[in-house]
């Protein structure tokens, strides 16, 4: 089974505000932008992918993710991270009724193609399927298989929320890099020491020496270096 993605992205001067205590707001938005380059790359270039798209308003990011190779879709709902994602949703399905879709988080800058098609494999064993972030509170992708509706609960607490709505949990291990989102500093170390793509390490570069420093007590990296 090949997926669509669809990835959801908030505008880059609203986006990743948990940050504001490592970054500045003007590497804030360049990380904010550079954690959704390295995903959607990383995603294009998984054998389970058939296609990308993300739904955004900001014109900057939907410029260089379309460069990439993603479909950009307009946030037209402008209701929040769920509406965005069932917009998005639907939009791929007017086009391929039987397409089977997940929405995956921006901010895996970490993400390995290898790790991500292990999960997408998985979950293609259910009609409805979700991977726990590292939190294990908090959810980063979301899959349906063809005739599911994705019926999306981001947000506080997803993790529960999704299995409340009927999802399987996906219970893999060895895939920290689609597990590895990025909201706070701690997260941005974690994910450095996994070994994030090259957009976020040049964007990390222009952080000061402790914020970009790796934590010590990190997952190990697996699956081999991130995309470059």
């Amino acid at each position: 089974m090949q997926w669509t993605l669809v990835i959801p992205l908030k505008p880059l001067a609203r986006a990743k505000s948990r940050l504001s205590d490592t970054a500045a707001d003007g590497v804030r938005r360049s990380l904010a932008l550079a954690f959704a380059q390295d995903t959607v790359a990383a995603a294009l270039a998984c054998a389970a992918v058939r296609d990308v798209a993300v739904v955004t308003d900001d014109v900057l990011a939907g410029r260089e993710l379309a460069a990439l190779g993603a479909r950009i879709v307009p946030d037209e709902p402008r209701g929040g991270l769920n509406a965005a994602l069932a917009h998005a949703a639907a939009a791929v399905r007017t086009l391929r009724p039987e397409a089977a879709v997940a929405a995956l988080n921006a901010d895996l800058p970490a993400l390995r193609p290898l790790e991500l098609a292990r999960v997408l494999d998985a979950a293609a064993e259910f009609p409805r399927a979700f991977l726990p972030d590292a939190a294990a509170i908090g959810t980063t992708l979301l899959a349906a298989a063809p005739g599911r509706e994705l019926l999306p609960s981001f947000g506080p607490d997803s993790r529960a929320r999704h299995r409340a709505s009927g999802a399987v949990e996906i219970g893999l291990g060895a895939v920290d890099s689609v597990r590895q989102d990025v909201d706070t500093g701690e997260d941005l170390r974690a994910a450095l020491a996994l070994g994030v793509g090259p957009h976020t390490a040049a964007a990390a570069a222009r952080l000061p020496g402790a914020a970009a420093r790796p934590v010590s007590a990190a997952t190990p990296q697996t699956g081999g270096p991130a995309p470059v």
